[in-house]
């Protein structure tokens, strides 16, 4: 299975080429781009540059457009396909559906996958978006189980990519608006779920407590790792007990199921981070390649090694183990 790794910088992007991954996926720093922060993602000079970066060593390069248009700016995410496509992309990532019936017209020689953004989840979504705009390749939501994945690769005419390790969403992608109620910035328009700037953390005596918009989301012990701030993953007062409502705060990793999920017909693995450091890129993909070529009894040694990069230092194989609460 293909490795696809993030970069949120060009030096992130360097380290992902060099750790052994097989593509990486950037960004433009706009609002194009689901992880629209201060200080990460490529001007269009540093994405061609990445591209031939990338080339020269056999990487390929993934640019995600993988916001919703807004009404009246859509030329923004029209030149900025464009754009992508000028630099060499080897495929766009794309959510819209007027963003993909653009690349489709304009530019029909160029490979397009459909983002995880695009909420497409059975074999009639993803039939539609192969047949109306000749999509290569889909990104599933982290809310299918195995044997869904399954039934979809038997059915539809594409590859298909799941996220392997990093950040877990449990909501419907592409369709969440829950951070948006606190911080008014939407995670589908502007990129931005939980953004640092409205994240707060202080101590109230033994314990940390963490906040989004003014907002307590969760308070931790004082040996308890402390988790970021988002609203799906807040521990609250329920049922007469504190419990979270959806999720713990942990990190996604699907090691114990590469087999499965390769057996399944799954084309990619897909790590998130592309908000994070080069350091985490750069170890997170060099355990994951040696875990792929690894037996099965030896991966747990390169889980030990990841689980200390993880959310709150805990992982969770999200539904491929479990139903949601």
């Amino acid at each position: 299975m293909e490795l696809i790794c993030p970069a949120g910088t060009p030096a992130a992007y360097r380290e992902a080429v060099e750790a052994g991954a097989d593509a990486v996926y950037c960004g433009f720093r706009d609002e194009t781009n689901a992880r629209n922060f201060p200080g990460l993602n490529f001007s269009r000079a540093e994405l061609r540059e990445a591209v031939a970066f990338g080339h020269a060593r056999g990487v390929q390069t993934y640019v995600a457009l993988n916001t919703f248009m807004r009404a009246g700016a859509e030329e923004l995410w029209f030149q900025a396909a464009d754009d992508a496509v000028a630099a060499g992309a080897d495929a766009v990532i794309l959510a819209d559906l007027a963003l993909m019936e653009h690349v489709a017209t304009n530019h029909p020689g160029q490979r397009l996958h459909v983002s995880v953004q695009a909420s497409a989840s059975n074999v009639d979504a993803v039939s539609l978006l192969v047949e109306s705009f000749g999509a290569k390749r889909l990104v599933l939501p982290r809310v299918l189980t195995v044997p869904e994945i399954a039934n979809i690769a038997r059915q539809v005419d594409c590859e298909l990519e799941v996220f392997a390790f990093g950040g877990l969403c449990v909501m419907a992608e592409g369709r969440c608006s829950l951070s948006s109620y606190i911080t008014g910035q939407s995670p589908n328009m502007q990129g931005v779920c939980s953004p640092a700037s409205h994240v707060r953390y202080r101590e109230d005596g033994a314990e940390m407590v963490s906040e989004l918009g003014g907002f307590t989301i969760n308070r931790f012990g004082a040996d308890e790792p402390a988790g970021y701030p988002t609203l799906c993953k807040g521990r609250f007062h329920i049922a007469d007990e504190d419990a979270y409502a959806f999720e713990d705060p942990v990190s996604l990793d699907v090691m114990d199921h590469l087999d499965a999920l390769k057996a399944a017909g799954v084309t990619a693995l897909k790590i998130e981070g592309r908000q994070r450091g080069k350091a985490y890129v750069a170890q997170v993909v060099s355990q994951l390649r040696s875990a792929l070529s690894a037996a099965p009894a030896d991966r747990p040694a390169h889980l030990a090694q990841l689980r200390r990069l993880s959310e709150g230092q805990r992982t969770t194989s999200g539904a491929y183990e479990k139903k949601w609460r």
